[in-house]
């Protein structure tokens, strides 16, 4: 496949790139400062641009099968970057006529199923009311996808970690595993790519986690 890769700097975005290139894909991977990229490898371009311009980001996501995005918020002080970021990448798609997205949310925007622990559960409200920007600017980044005429995606992962790959993890469409109190990142990119051309997916939201 042809995939173009946003966030691609970042501990999920590099893990997309590095995973797809290993199974042959072709990867763009949209970047401000390629020096920050240490990702190399046969299949990779490297493509560097303004991600509040459209219009730059058309030729990274032409002809393409499926925009991968790691974009968001990496600290509070960042809160708006990924409903905005988003919303540039999605007018981009638009214009090239690129239908499938897939992008990286979190765990506590899905609501708590009735079995939750109550540890889960208070843990959950905690990090919601700490992170309470944060969320609101990724609920508003799903919002923009079902505005939005494409085939998307959004993977809620809890607690992220840098662990190595494993491939054993739950996935739940709609909701979030039960007890699914963390992942890798490596996890997360490995499925966001096994996600990309499973239909039971698209236009859903799918928790992630061990």
């Amino acid at each position: 496949m042809r995939l173009t890769v946003f966030g691609a700097t970042g501990g999920i975005g590099q893990e997309i790139v590095r995973q797809g290139l290993a199974a042959g894909h072709q990867v763009t991977a949209v970047v401000r400062d390629p020096a920050r990229l240490s990702v190399t490898g046969e299949g990779l371009e490297v493509f560097q641009a303004d991600l509040t311009d459209a219009e730059a980001l058309r030729a990274a996501v032409e002809d393409r099968d499926a925009v991968l995005s790691g974009l968001g918020a990496r600290s509070r002080k960042d809160v708006g970057v990924a409903s905005r970021l988003t919303r540039t990448v999605l007018e981009a798609m638009r214009a090239e006529g690129v239908r499938r997205v897939l992008v990286v949310s979190a765990a506590p925007l899905a609501a708590s199923p009735a079995d939750e622990p109550a540890l889960d559960r208070a843990v959950r409200s905690v990090i919601r009311t700490l992170l309470k920007g944060v969320y609101a600017d990724l609920a508003e980044m799903e919002a923009e996808l079902e505005r939005s005429d494409t085939d998307w995606t959004s993977v809620r992962p809890p607690r992220l970690l840098d662990r190595p790959l494993t491939g054993t993890y739950r996935r739940v469409v709609g909701g979030n595993p039960r007890k699914g109190r963390m992942i890798g990142r490596a996890d997360v990119a490995h499925a966001m790519l096994s996600m990309t051309e499973d239909p039971a997916t698209v236009r859903k939201a799918v928790g992630v986690a061990y």
